[in-house]
């Protein structure tokens, strides 16, 4: 068996090598040369996998080690009997503590308490329903928007898209979708800007394209903490020197949500060809004992991992996949012991 690898998936030699002979290439790199005699193909989110790609080639399986979905072309997939699978909330646990220590980081810099405002949470799937359960932990009040779920589920407390866009601070988990009944391309846009105010702190760690930037890079607000934007790694330049937070993409790159995109990935594999996997895999992340011994909830995260250095890497536009593909190793909060008590939910 031929398998065609993005080269940052996380440990692939480990984890896959065993299912046959490897081609590792940059997720940018694949292309349908490089797929034509493979049977697996193993992305991230670099790689557009559709007709252009895969037409013509042996590939019968893809999987994608990360949460979004913008990428693939699940409709050829399907009908051409190629079996897909995507790592849907293994990074949920990394977006979710990075939206947490912006939060502590700004209320601390700002002068506030973050137990006296309310967080709009936009997409409550997997990443928004760990920020939620975490702000309960800190005594922030939610107000949850999800249309999808809205309409499918019994869910009194959850509060339409005004409301939540009328909330002190406002983050963004929504996928990025261009059709069906709610779709979120410019979710936030020029005809619902105007609830967003000049105090209102703004989050996107979702997908970019979620935010009309053009309205965005106009509009005065208290902050702006921006992970992820459109025309990626060619990014708004009026809005990063404007933005608190500027940083590539890496909200949910802790190698806890790296290994578990593989992981995810290669369980889906041993599913698809009939086997039981390993489990012992999951012993890959191993980091030992990590202490923390300091007074207050904002240099406890900060020494955990200082988001600020992220920022700082953006200084030159060019950094942005280079930084990328080589982040630093950042643990999430599970693995470590401190003094202050860590909003793990």
């Amino acid at each position: 068996m031929k398998l065609v690898i993005d080269d940052a998936c996380y440990e692939f030699e480990q984890i896959f090598t065993e299912f046959g002979e490897i081609c590792a290439l940059p997720g940018g790199n694949i292309n349908a040369d490089a797929v034509k005699n493979a049977d697996v193909l193993i992305v991230r989110s670099r790689t557009k996998v559709d007709e252009q790609l895969l037409g013509g080639s042996s590939v019968r399986f893809v999987g994608s080690a990360v949460a979004g979905l913008e990428h693939i072309d699940q409709e050829y997939l399907a009908k051409n009997g190629i079996v897909f699978f995507s790592a849907q909330g293994c990074n949920s646990m990394a977006v979710a503590e990075f939206v947490i220590s912006a939060i502590v980081n700004l209320a601390d810099d700002f002068g506030f308490d973050y137990r006296t405002k309310t967080l709009g949470i936009i997409g409550v799937g997997n990443v928004g329903s760990r920020l939620a359960a975490k702000a309960k932990l800190l005594g922030i009040k939610t107000l949850l928007n999800d249309p999808p779920r809205f309409d499918t589920e019994n869910l009194p407390d959850f509060v339409d898209l005004e409301t939540a866009l009328g909330a002190d601070i406002v983050t963004f988990h929504t996928p990025l979708t261009t059709s069906g009944k709610h779709p979120t391309k410019h979710l936030l846009n020029k005809t619902n800007f105007h609830h967003i105010g000049n105090e209102t702190i703004v989050l996107n760690a979702a997908r970019g394209g979620v935010i009309d930037e053009d309205i965005w890079q106009k509009t005065s607000t208290k902050a702006n903490i921006i992970d992820c934007w459109e025309n990626e790694p060619n990014i708004n330049q009026t809005l990063q020197n404007s933005a608190y937070w500027a940083t590539p993409h890496i909200a949910g790159h802790s190698v806890d949500a790296k290994f578990q995109g593989s992981f995810m990935v290669y369980k889906a594999l041993y599913d698809f060809l009939g086997k039981q996997p390993d489990d012992g895999i999951k012993n890959l992340i191993n980091p030992g004992i990590l202490s923390v011994q300091e007074a207050s909830l904002k240099a406890t995260l900060n020494q955990i991992y200082d988001f600020k250095q992220d920022a700082k890497a953006l200084a030159k536009n060019s950094n942005f996949e280079h930084y990328r593909r080589h982040y630093p190793a950042r643990y999430e909060w599970q693995h470590f012991t401190s003094k202050i008590t860590l909003p793990i939910a």
